[in-house]
């Protein structure tokens, strides 16, 4: 998955992301069940993780691409709620105070998540795969989402497990407006013109490629040998 990094992520952080995932899986696992990782911002998470600990730049690159565009647009509707009217309500959770602080604070992962796993592809270099494996990873769970879960609570077997995942039926549940399959359709093409166009272009320009990265600050050393004539070649 992905060419090996020369650069290696330092143990501090590997070791608190790693601490990060087991309380956010344990938390999120007991309280909404295991469709609340169909999010594809938690896609990215897992992607992030494993892409520290194989030191594959594929699922750090898949990773950047996927969660940064969402993520900010999350950080403004979160700060439109706080100050105002809520831009398109996707972080209205965030303020259920059914929810402990504790568990809601875990969910701040858009802050810090973006800026994160972009580091990690600038030390491992970017792998323009990405682009395509997470456009394809995307549409597979929106599918997902589409046809095996609710859209609604109303629609949910117990209304306090995720529905209407990754914005699937609206932007505020079932949406009329246009056949479902359509809205699906208008989705799919946003993760792929939307979501990850932007990102792959800045990270084509300001990170190395990952198959060419060289190894440490000195370029890598080529075996050479001496012809009879003199000429090293």
């Amino acid at each position: 998955m992905g060419v090996t990094s020369t650069n290696k992520v330092p143990r501090a952080v590997k070791v608190l992301f790693t601490g990060y995932m087991a309380v956010f899986t344990s938390v999120y696992w007991y309280l909404y069940g295991p469709t609340n990782f169909l999010y594809l911002c938690n896609v990215a998470l897992f992607l992030a993780l494993i892409g520290m600990w194989t030191k594959k730049s594929l699922p750090m690159s898949m990773a950047a691409l996927g969660v940064t565009v969402p993520s900010i647009v999350w950080i403004v509707d979160f700060a439109s709620h706080l100050f105002g009217p809520p831009l398109i309500g996707m972080t209205s959770y965030m303020f259920d105070e059914d929810g402990t602080l504790f568990v809601r604070s875990l969910a701040l992962f858009h802050f810090w998540l973006p800026p994160l796993v972009i580091w990690l592809v600038i030390r491992s270099g970017y792998d323009s795969r990405a682009a395509f494996a997470w456009v394809a990873t995307a549409w597979v769970f929106l599918l997902v989402c589409y046809l095996w879960t609710p859209a609604s609570p109303l629609e949910a077997i117990d209304p306090k497990k995720p529905s209407n995942i990754n914005l699937s039926f609206g932007l505020t549940g079932r949406q009329t407006q246009m056949p479902g399959i359509v809205w699906l359709g208008i989705l799919m093409l946003l993760q792929a013109v939307v979501v990850v166009v932007p990102m792959h272009c800045l990270l084509k320009r300001f990170a190395a490629p990952a198959s060419t990265r060289p190894s440490g600050l000195l370029p890598r050393l080529r075996f050479s040998r001496v012809e009879p004539s003199g000429r090293i070649v």
